[in-house]
């Protein structure tokens, strides 16, 4: 079974989907149209892979031989191109973060489920060879209790970047560093550490003249104990540091680092096994750009969902997790104050024993 595949969008992350899809390094999926408001990047996209380019939605849609599509437009444009297209009954890979108002999750999420179609939020770094090789060990408890989960993300992305268009860094269409660029390893915290109590974050534009933070940092309880923390920033110069992830354990530490959560750093744990010296032999990658080598991966997962009807990894109500951590840091950001993540009932007496 062949799932054909649409583009909606052709900017920068485009390249990557592209060149999977339109270059059959995915098995059971093929590109087959791409479309783009500005004429000369679906034109570009198109003629590189030999097919046809859109320059309107509707236009796109209406093909019947697309059978999912990946949104890679703005984000603050994810909710009405996500609902369009499950309502032209085309499944959806949707890019991070899927959206950025919980409001408007929930509707990508209800769209997709009245129109019977599967809604993928692209999480890549969760199918790092060297990430997959951490869950296996969280999973047979090898950490222990968890003490400390730290996610570091020291990009580079100068003043050029953000004028490539007139959305990056506005609130309505992108946000900060936080929502675009370290969202991925936001997700990859709450994913190894599980639930979220509360948040505390600060944030600054340092360097970049947009509206929305270039640097932040920020601490965070979770539900089983642990603390944790972000720090994310676009303001490395002169070139990408690191983008990495630190687990710390009573019984064991590992740190993924590379520029994309993708070289492991430190494989340490009490109870040493045999196999410890072949993870960090052989499962260590470190890619050649900050998009990692997540994505193929990521794709074949898909494909699989589709083919097989089996569940997602991430799809919309997981994307919206991520998303509500991402909106309690900013709430904090803006009022200063540690920010929880859920109601917690102190004045009901409902199951309260008098």
């Amino acid at each position: 079974m062949m799932i054909k595949f649409g583009l909606l969008g052709c900017g920068r992350i485009a390249k990557r989907h592209s060149e999977l899809l339109g270059g059959n390094r995915i098995d059971g999926a093929r590109l087959v149209a791409v479309c783009d408001t500005v004429r000369s990047r679906a034109d570009a996209i198109g003629a590189k892979f030999g097919v046809p380019a859109a320059y309107d939605i509707d236009d796109f849609l209406a093909r019947t031989d697309i059978d999912a599509v990946a949104v890679l437009t703005p984000s603050g444009m994810h909710p009405a191109h996500v609902i369009a297209c499950a309502r032209a009954g085309k499944h959806v890979v949707v890019e991070k973060p899927m959206a950025l108002r919980l409001q408007d999750a929930d509707d990508m999420v209800r769209a997709c489920d009245e129109a019977g179609v599967k809604l993928f939020v692209v999480k890549q770094n969760r199918f790092n060879v060297p990430v997959v090789k951490a869950r296996e060990a969280l999973e047979a408890g090898r950490f222990g209790r968890l003490i400390l989960g730290t996610v570091r993300v020291r990009w580079c992305r100068d003043q050029a970047y953000y004028d490539q268009d007139a959305w990056r860094g506005t609130w309505a269409y992108d946000g900060g560093v936080l929502s675009n660029q370290a969202s991925h390893h936001v997700d990859m915290l709450e994913w190894f550490f599980g639930d979220v109590v509360s948040v505390h974050a600060r944030a600054v534009a340092a360097l970049a003249k947009i509206e929305a933070e270039d640097t932040a940092v920020a601490t965070m309880k979770f539900r089983n104990g642990a603390l944790g923390i972000i720090e994310a920033t676009t303001a490395v110069r002169p070139t990408d540091l690191e983008g990495s992830l630190s687990i710390l354990g009573e019984k064991g530490t590992v740190e993924i680092a590379g520029f994309a959560v993708n070289q492991i750093r430190h494989w340490r744990f009490v109870e040493e096994l045999p196999s410890d010296k072949d993870v960090v032999e052989k499962f260590s990658v470190n890619p050649p750009n900050v998009y990692g080598f997540g994505h193929q991966a990521y794709y074949q997962h898909v494909i699989d969902c589709l083919v097989n009807q089996r569940s997602a990894l991430v799809d919309g109500l997981e994307g919206r997790k991520s998303l509500e951590l991402i909106s309690a840091l900013y709430e904090s950001i803006e009022t200063g104050a540690e920010v929880p993540l859920r109601f917690a009932p102190r004045l009901g007496r409902l199951g309260v024993v008098s």
